[in-house]
């Protein structure tokens, strides 16, 4: 028993030290102005921070290597938009259909929440449509709208992520919906 507190013990700084060294070697992942966490959890909270920042990573570049670290193999969108697929897959697929309207999209982060497995972030997406959606081509309008992800965080991965997007601004501001 005591050899195995010690394996997790240490296997939990290696984890800790592993998520520093990966942060500190990644200088392009989303800062937020803020994080907050419960008193006592600053090192706990460090997989899921790192997590949550290559996640934003992912929605601010549309590069998919930040997806694939951040997602867990059995990622689960547990608020899934009709028609779009389960998993990773789903995911990429969504952003490139964002990026087919907006190529210049952007996701900052507003503010990060951690507490114990979860993380809540508030992000501002951004950028211009320039490009088309559905049968609209873009203008080059400037496009602002907020969203709130909550995931939960499993071995330095998110496995679960409920998210809520202000989708009736997005649609108004592309001309798909009247205000």
């Amino acid at each position: 028993m005591i050899f195995r507190l010690a394996f997790v013990s240490w296997l939990s700084l290696i984890t800790v030290l592993a998520t520093a060294a990966i942060a500190s070697a990644d200088e392009t992942l989303p800062t937020p102005p803020s994080i907050i966490f419960t008193d006592g959890q600053e090192q706990a909270a460090q997989p899921t921070i790192l997590a949550a920042r290559r996640y934003a990573a992912f929605w601010n570049t549309g590069e998919p290597r930040y997806a694939e670290a951040a997602l867990a193999q059995n990622f689960v969108d547990r608020t899934l938009p009709s028609g779009r697929p389960q998993g990773l897959s789903g995911v990429l697929e969504a952003s490139k259909n964002f990026r087919a309207a907006i190529p210049d999209l952007t996701a900052e982060i507003e503010e990060l929440l951690v507490v114990n497995d979860r993380a809540v972030i508030r992000y501002t997406f951004a950028g211009h449509f320039t490009g088309t959606f559905k049968d609209l081509k873009g203008d080059g309008r400037e496009i602002n709208f907020r969203a709130v992800d909550i995931y939960r965080v499993q071995n330095g991965q998110i496995s679960d992520n409920w998210h809520l997007e202000d989708n009736l601004s997005l649609m108004q501001q592309l001309s798909a919906a009247k205000p």
